[in-house]
């Protein structure tokens, strides 16, 4: 028998009261003093012979009544027992996801991981099919269900257990999304067993909250798929991470007065507040930077200049409990030098002509430092100097031999801008392009003209196509030059100018580009010196003619580096921070990061690069696991497992309330005790009769 209300039942407790008081006789209220009791200790009334129970057969009533009642309130029922369904769930294929990015190395969490991952291979059965992966910033197959399905029973634990002994913790970041999806997809690449329903993946990592959870938000789950996490925890949850600020690229040089800017962060739950940074291998005397940073926040500050001497590579810092995210390495970035040629015949100090302009456009920065050469189209200069520019801006006519330069730096397809401040340079633009002439006239009057039309979808315009960026009506000119562009081959024009005529016009020359300005950007001709769209547009044409790589010195681990700009050299060798050298072909891209610290690239030129980690990987409070579910996975773990109880708990009750209900045992239990009252009330007064007469008889 079982109760809805079972605590009514300590109402059976009431019943002993009664008892209790009846056995109890009051001491006399009458006192009467006497001199030889004076020297006695009072005693306690005692249950004695004359103390018996009289009407042992009403009282025995009287608590049959208060029992029931108690058993009528505490709503008594029946169980049924509950005959289970057959569970066709006989045969499972599991993927085990087993987590090695850089955060798996604090402490204790790769061998509890590891533990983990074994206990989960000891519980599958004989008929279950098994697949184990290792993952970080991609997954790895370490055991495929083909392997696992081929070998022997006995073998396949055993096996999978050698492969996860042979890992170890590696330095990539946490891409946990795309790992669950790679799972995900291998299910649906694999055919379903005879009689198997379920499809488990089953996730071994630490589950820290910088965990990239990319590719989640949306995705379709195969039906029958469910994950179950096993979190393996730290015995010190406190950690504070160092990481790297990466610098503006157009921002100017800094002196070396202070180092680079570096970002701190302390753990939410941590208890120290001070750290402590300095440059490894720097000298005693040299005093570290302090840092206070309160528990949950992080501080960007600039860190201290770097040595003069010794081997100054990275940052460290000092007062953290885990290691492994406490250093930083850094190579200063270099400026490339970005070479442009300018052939005219003008001087630099005369303000109404071009090269005025030029000159004061480009600044030297943190990405390029731009050199520009100024030569006369009829001196004798040498041909290393036209090889090693990037771009050629042309405002003269050319003749021989500058001429021929032209013709073999657009064969070495670089990029040659004609700037028309006058129209005989239309003979340079036919002499260039191999025809016999381009006709070209000067265009001025009392009103001016503005670009009219400009196409947005060519590189050189596409930094200006934001809304933002794209109005080109406030620059005007007062004159210019029409050119026919039909008389070029291969001509395009690129920008016309609101009278129709071309502003600027592109045409394939060699294997070059050749682009024409049909207008100088001279105060005398236009505004376009003095606007705000002008040096933003040289540098998209030095862009355009490749003259700016990416040369960057800071990566993240598993980054690529393209060595482009490396590969004068017939072949390149790089050597890693443990030391071991990595031979590729010219043209190759480099992806072995697998380490943080200082690569060394032989090439011409020298080059080195700093790999740094994932700074998500300090990041290592625990991820909220209400963060997966609402992303919509469909999680079997530890919230999960308590809801269900919950959820089984409250159907347990909802089943004991309706046969509570149909059964309805509580109104037998009152109706017998109303009956019991009854027949003590019958009992009393016929006992209480038979005293009064023996009372008036006697």
């Amino acid at each position: 028998m079982s109760f809805l209300a079972p605590l009514f039942l300590l109402g059976v407790a009431a019943v002993a009261w009664p008892i209790l008081f009846h056995l109890i006789r009051r001491t006399s209220r009458e006192r009467v003093t006497f001199s030889s009791l004076m020297f006695l200790s009072p005693t306690p009334p005692r249950v004695t012979r004359r103390s018996r129970l009289e009407n042992i057969f009403l009282l025995i009533l009287r608590c049959l009544v208060l029992g029931l009642l108690a058993f009528g309130f505490a709503r008594p029922f029946m169980r049924k027992p509950i005959v289970a369904g057959p569970d066709p769930k006989t045969v499972r294929q599991i993927i085990l996801l087993v987590d090695t990015s850089a955060s798996m190395r604090r402490q204790n969490l790769w061998a509890a991981a590891r533990a983990k991952a074994e206990e989960v291979l000891r519980k599958v059965s004989p008929t279950d099919r098994v697949a184990v992966f290792a993952f970080d910033r991609q997954p790895r197959t370490l055991l495929s269900f083909e392997q696992w399905k081929t070998m022997a029973v006995h073998e396949r634990i055993a096996l999978a257990i050698q492969r996860l002994g042979e890992l170890t913790p590696g330095w990539s970041s946490t891409h946990l999304g795309q790992a669950l999806t790679a799972a995900a997809e291998t299910f649906e690449d694999v055919p379903p067993e005879e009689g198997s329903a379920q499809r488990q993946i089953v996730v071994v990592s630490d589950l820290q909250e910088g965990s990239h959870l990319d590719g989640l938000q949306g995705y379709e789950w195969p039906r029958g798929v469910e994950i179950a996490i096993e979190q393996v925890k730290s015995k010190k949850t406190t950690n504070a991470g160092l990481q790297l600020v990466t610098e503006i690229d157009d921002a100017v040089q800094a002196t070396n007065e202070l180092g680079p800017r570096i970002r701190a962060s302390n753990a939410a739950d941590s208890k120290r507040e001070e750290f402590k940074v300095r440059w490894a291998g720097s000298s005693e005397g040299t005093p570290p930077l302090e840092l206070y940073i309160p528990p949950g926040q992080s501080r960007t500050v600039a860190a201290p200049p770097l040595p003069a001497t010794g081997t100054n590579d990275h940052l460290l810092l000092l007062g953290d409990d885990d290691e492994f995210d406490n250093t930083v390495y850094y190579v200063p970035p270099k400026a490339e030098e970005v070479r442009v040629l300018y052939l005219g015949n003008e001087a630099e100090i005369d303000h109404t002509q071009p090269l005025y302009y030029l000159k004061r456009a480009f600044q030297t920065t943190r990405r390029q430092a731009v050199q520009l050469l100024v030569r006369r189209p009829d001196a004798v200069w040498s041909t290393n100097e036209a090889a090693a520019a990037h771009l050629m801006i042309v405002a003269d006519p050319l003749f021989d031999p500058a001429l021929q330069f032209a013709r073999e730096f657009l064969a070495a397809r670089k990029t040659v801008l004609i700037v028309m401040k006058n129209i005989s340079v239309a003979q340079t633009i036919a002499q260039l392009t191999g025809v016999a002439g381009v006709a070209a006239e000067e265009v001025a009057g009392e009103r001016y003209t503005m670009f009219g039309e400009v196409k947005f979808d060519h590189p050189l315009f596409a930094p200006f196509a934001d809304p933002r960026f794209s109005d080109f009506t406030k620059i005007h000119f007062w004159k210019h030059r029409r050119v026919v562009a039909e008389q070029i081959p291969g001509a395009r024009i690129l920008a016309r100018l609101d009278n129709g005529n071309p502003a600027l016009i592109e045409s394939s020359a060699g294997h070059g580009s050749l682009l024409v300005l049909c207008a100088g950007w001279q105060p005398a001709d236009s505004q376009l010196a003095l606007s705000s769209k002008f040096v933003p547009l040289l540098y998209s044409l030095l862009e355009l003619s490749g003259s700016l790589k990416p040369q960057r010195s800071q990566f993240r681990v598993d980054d690529e580096i393209s060595l482009a700009a490396t590969n004068r050299a017939p072949s390149i060798t790089v050597r890693k921070p443990d030391g071991a050298q990595v031979e590729l072909a010219a043209g190759s891209r480099f992806s072995q990061t697998d380490l943080p610290g200082v690569y060394a690239i032989a090439s011409l030129p020298a080059l080195q690069v700093a790999v740094n980690l994932d700074p998500a990987e300090s990041k290592t409070a625990s991820l909220a696991l209400e963060e997966l579910e609402r992303l919509g996975l469909p999680l079997k773990q530890e919230v999960a497992k308590q809801s269900s109880r919950q959820a089984e708990k409250k159907r347990q009750h909802l089943l004991a309330t309706e046969l509570e209900n149909q059964q309805r045992l509580w109104r037998w239990f009152l109706l017998a005790a109303f009956g019991i009252v009854i027949l003590e009330t019958l009992i009393a007064g016929l006992v209480t009769r038979r005293a009064t007469t023996q009372v008036e008889s006697a």
